[in-house]
C-alpha cells in the first residue's frame, strides 16, 4: 500500500440520511453523521484491495468541516486520497461535493487491524 490511493462515492440524499431522521438536526438536508458515513465507507473502500487476508480497516479519528447543505434528492459525490501511512495508521483527505460545489472537507484516520483478533478484544467486554 501505498499514499496516493484514491477513492470516489456518492449518495442521493434522501428522507433517511437527513438531520431531521436522525435526530442530529431538525432540517431535511444531509445530516453531517450521513456525510461523515460516505467519507469513512469511501476511505474504507479505497484501501481494501491492498489489504491482507483476515484484515480491515477502523475508523478512529474524523476532523471534517460540514460547509453547505444538501437537499433532499441532490447527489452527493466524496473524494478520498491516502495521503499518509505510519504503520498501521491510515491519514486520508477527505471532500465531498454536491452539484452545487464543496459541503464538506478534512481529514480522516483508519486503522489496519486483524479482524479476528479485533473481535475477541471487543467481545472479551461481555465477559467482564
Amino acid at each position: 500500500m501505498e499514499k496516493g490511493i484514491k477513492g470516489q462515492g456518492e449518495i442521493i440524499v434522501n428522507e433517511s440520511n437527513t438531520a431531521q431522521a436522525l435526530g442530529s438536526g431538525s432540517i431535511a438536508v444531509l445530516s453531517t453523521p450521513s456525510m461523515i458515513a460516505l467519507m469513512e465507507k469511501t476511505s474504507r473502500l479505497s484501501v481494501a484491495p491492498f489489504l491482507e487476508e483476515g484484515q480491515s480497516t477502523v475508523g478512529t479519528v474524523v476532523n471534517v468541516k460540514h460547509l453547505a447543505a444538501s437537499p433532499v434528492g441532490m447527489k452527493v459525490t466524496c473524494q478520498t486520497e491516502l495521503i499518509e501511512i505510519d504503520r498501521r495508521r491510515l491519514v486520508f483527505k477527505v471532500a465531498c461535493f454536491d452539484d452545487a460545489g464543496l459541503i464538506g472537507e478534512g481529514e480522516h484516520e483508519r486503522f489496519i487491524i486483524d479482524i479476528d483478533k479485533f473481535l475477541a478484544k471487543a467481545n472479551a467486554k461481555l465477559a467482564k
